[in-house]
């Protein structure tokens, strides 16, 4: 068994972030006292909007996009494979099924 299918096979989220990477996201760690505290990533798109995940540990993520403007258009919580492959399948914005923000009303969670 190679050593990526070893990884795979013990920590499946992995497969997620590479995912995630291979569709274009920059990831950031970040550290405290010189250990992995986080893991953020961030996916910017041509108009302006921005996708963001959080993730705390394998049971702890969250996601987020926000408009040019800077207003929350969508966000999810949960697990790490569950904020992951929510975001797999968010639509680019401007396609007809992406979530957008309309002012006074939240977006969905």
């Amino acid at each position: 068994m190679s050593v990526d299918a070893a990884a795979f096979a013990e920590f499946p989220e992995l497969r997620r972030l590479i995912d995630l990477r291979d569709g274009g996201w920059i990831f950031v760690p970040r550290r405290v006292d010189g250990e992995l505290d986080r893991l953020d990533a961030v996916r910017t798109w041509p108009d302006g909007t921005a996708d963001a995940i959080m993730i705390n540990y394998v049971t702890d993520a969250a996601a987020l996009r926000v408009d040019p403007s800077g207003g929350l258009v969508w966000m999810r919580e949960g697990s790490l494979a569950e904020v992951a492959d929510a975001l797999l399948i968010l639509p680019p914005p401007g396609s007809p099924n992406a979530p957008r923000f309309v002012r006074g009303i939240a977006p969905p969670l």
